[in-house]
C-alpha cells in the first residue's frame, strides 16, 4: 500500500470519517485489481 494512501487512512480512522474511509478503501481495491490485472495474474 503507497504510503499516502496508508496516511489518509488514518487521517480518516482517528477523524472517524465513514465517506473517506470508504472511499479511501475503494481507491485501493481498484487499484489492486487494476495492478494484479496488468501483471497477468
Amino acid at each position: 500500500m503507497p504510503r499516502w494512501l496508508r496516511k489518509q487512512l488514518m487521517r480518516a480512522f482517528h477523524g472517524k470519517d465513514r465517506w473517506q474511509i470508504r472511499y479511501l478503501n475503494e481507491c485501493w481495491f481498484t487499484f489492486c485489481k487494476k495492478d494484479r490485472t496488468s501483471l497477468g495474474g
